[in-house]
């Protein structure tokens, strides 16, 4: 048995692959094989540097540890998508591909025996295998009718990573999931929010504003406001082109002159005389 090492480790597994036909299965499987080559591609990972296992309906995919796992999410979180949104969009409905996405890092050995492939033992592949099973990881993908991929990274991977906001890489997309396995709960990090979520998220900041608007409109047409606000809209101009101008029910007569802008104060006479001219 070889000695553990560290090693990043990208789960791949295809959604409902199983109750499809052989033929099916194989164009399946081959679209995943292409799709993991673009995205090592696009992240700069070279051969060398990379163990693939197939896993049938799946991959597993170990990438040395000095390869930049920022470079790995930005083309999970770009390429990837894509690469699968290109495929099904000309594909047959029973033909399409959906992915569940585990990125994971830790120690792992490998165990090889003559004759068979694979062969890799550890307790963090192990955890990350977890995540890649579980039904919440499946039930994520479910929920996003109109995306093609989840993404789940683990708890080492986001606090080492994905928290500091590398470019390309936001945080707050990322929401905290604790997952739910057979015999523990594993702290993890799901990407992005399902369709219908982000729809109820929409419409609550819709009718926020809606609400705030309509306060707004509320306030304006009572008259709500401070005294100097009061003040301002009394001292606004006054607009007459027919007969006599009315200001608040009395007549005004005759010849009327004033300075616009400013404050009058003291007795205003308008059409008449006051006790002081008599």
């Amino acid at each position: 048995m070889i000695e553990p090492v560290n090693r990043t480790m990208l789960l791949l597994d295809i959604e409902r692959f199983t109750p499809r036909d052989d033929v099916v299965q194989t164009v399946l499987r081959r679209t995943l094989n292409s799709v993991v080559d673009e995205t090592l591609a696009a992240a700069g990972v070279e051969r060398t540097k990379q163990y693939r296992e197939d896993r049938g309906d799946g991959m597993v995919v170990l990438i040395s540890a000095d390869v930049a796992k920022t470079a790995l999410l930005r083309a999970l979180l770009t390429t990837t998508p894509e690469l699968l949104h290109n495929h099904n969009r000309l594909a047959a409905t029973g033909a399409q591909i959906r992915l569940r996405m585990v990125l994971a890092a830790g120690e792992v050995a490998e165990d090889p025996h003559p004759g068979t492939t694979g062969g890799l033992v550890g307790h963090d592949l192990n955890q990350a295998f977890r995540l890649l099973d579980s039904a919440d990881l499946r039930a994520a993908l479910a929920e996003r009718s109109g995306q093609d991929c989840v993404l789940c990274v683990s708890e080492p991977v986001y606090q080492g990573v994905v928290r500091h906001g590398h470019h390309g890489i936001r945080p707050g997309q990322f929401r905290r999931v604790d997952v739910r396995t057979k015999d523990v709960v594993l702290p993890a990090w799901f990407h992005g929010t399902a369709a219908g979520r982000q729809a109820e998220s929409d419409t609550a900041v819709d009718n926020s504003i809606q609400e705030t608007g309509t306060r707004s409109i509320e306030a304006g047409s009572s008259g709500a406001g401070s005294a100097d606000d009061r003040d301002q809209q009394a001292s606004g101009p006054v607009f007459h082109f027919a007969g006599a101008p009315v200001v608040h029910g009395s007549v005004v007569g005759g010849d009327q002159h004033g300075v616009s802008g400013g404050r009058v104060s003291g007795n205003v006479v308008l059409g008449g005389s006051s006790a002081v001219d008599e």
